[in-house]
């Protein structure tokens, strides 16, 4: 039976924005209920709607909470409309304190593991398929970030390209093939290659790079004697390039930007559309965002100017990590949309499909 991880959304205040404690039952109460009706409907919400939807109050002291709430930085009132919508402040204070997590439904638990089940597939592929999954489910736009490699080395070879260019290859354990272009100086010749080829493969088979990254810097500076010079080069070009130096790549998949534009009507709305795709092309502002995810245990969620990369469109990210059977994290998925997401429905699905993706990464779902 499905559970939700932990979700350590924390309580970042923003602005002004007053916590539970500051709010009285009456504050508390219509507080919830105007968030509540806006994330169902994205309208502001006046007093009217409030004692239409069983508020015991009159109207006058409705509007005069509603005034205490914006005042403390939880409510604005857009200029064309005397109704309250919440802040991102205010959106944080609810997904805090008032949201209610529930489960999966079964038809949508059943097209996750169905979708993402298959054998086979590529590593690439099923990252594909996660994103596109979750942005048909949720409705907003899929993001998910490739891991970094912590494969043992099966293979390593420099390829010749020119005579001026190398394909630096390595095969890692579990399948997963990296590809660096170098550079090489004057007059490398095919025996140097072999040799720096030679010297890897002696010393990475079946270790992890990542751990052997500093003990092979200590071994070839021991071994510059033996080694030629250019080799020497060669390999240390290479161990930086496949060690996450600065030209390594890594794979950010976004899918579903059109469902970013349904049910924007205004010029407004467009805008923070257009500025949200802007968003999603800041390849490494959004790796480093999901990165961030790693280190939680369950879903995070970041609203409007909790991240510099959204505070302009004002969008909202629920992600989560997506480990292996040992628990190691191996990367991280989630979906990016407007900050009137439905959070307690995005959540469990986000959820639910990152320990979905990480059980089918692990070994294949074998």
């Amino acid at each position: 039976m499905y559970a939700p991880n932990p979700l350590p959304f924390g309580t970042a205040p923003l602005g002004t924005g007053a916590g539970l404690s500051a709010l009285d039952q009456r504050a508390r109460d219509i507080f919830r209920r105007i968030v509540e009706t806006y994330l169902e409907n994205g309208e502001p919400v006046g007093s009217r709607t409030l004692s239409q939807r069983g508020v015991s109050l009159s109207p006058a002291s409705i509007r005069n909470t509603m005034q205490d709430l914006t005042m403390a930085g939880l409510l604005a009132a857009p200029h064309t409309s005397a109704g309250r919508i919440p802040t991102h402040a205010g959106l944080r204070l609810f997904v805090d304190g008032f949201l209610e997590i529930g489960d999966i439904g079964q038809e949508e638990r059943r097209e996750i593991d169905a979708r993402l089940a298959g054998k086979g597939r590529g590593f690439e592929e099923a990252l594909d398929a996660a994103s596109s999954l979750l942005s048909g489910l949720a409705g907003g736009a899929g993001i998910v970030a490739s891991p970094v490699s912590d494969a043992g080395v099966k293979h390593v070879e420099f390829v010749a390209l020119g005579h001026d260019q190398a394909l630096a290859v390595l095969v890692g354990d579990d399948g997963t093939v990296e590809n660096r272009l170098m550079p090489l100086s004057a007059g490398v010749t095919p025996s140097t290659l072999q040799e720096a080829s030679n010297f890897l493969n002696a010393r990475l088979k079946g270790r992890r790079l990542a751990e052997a990254r500093t003990e092979m810097r200590a071994e070839l500076d021991a071994a510059r004697q033996q080694l030629d010079a250019t080799a020497a080069r060669l390999v240390e070009d290479g161990l930086a390039a496949w060690s996450g130096g600065p030209d390594r790549e890594r794979s950010l998949i976004v899918r579903g930007r059109a469902n970013l534009l349904q049910n924007r009507e205004t010029a407004a709305d467009l805008e923070m559309v257009r500025v949200l795709f802007d968003d999603l092309e800041q390849k490494e502002q959004l790796i480093g965002l999901l990165d961030g995810v790693n280190a939680a245990q369950g879903v995070r969620i970041f609203i409007g100017a909790e991240t510099r990369l959204f505070s302009l469109s004002g969008s909202a990210v629920i992600a989560a990590p997506y480990m292996n059977g040992r628990q190691r994290v191996l990367g991280a998925i989630g979906v990016i949309g407007p900050a009137r997401l439905n959070y307690a429905r995005i959540i469990p699905l986000v959820d639910y499909t990152a320990r979905v993706l990480g059980r089918m990464l692990d070994g294949q779902d074998t």
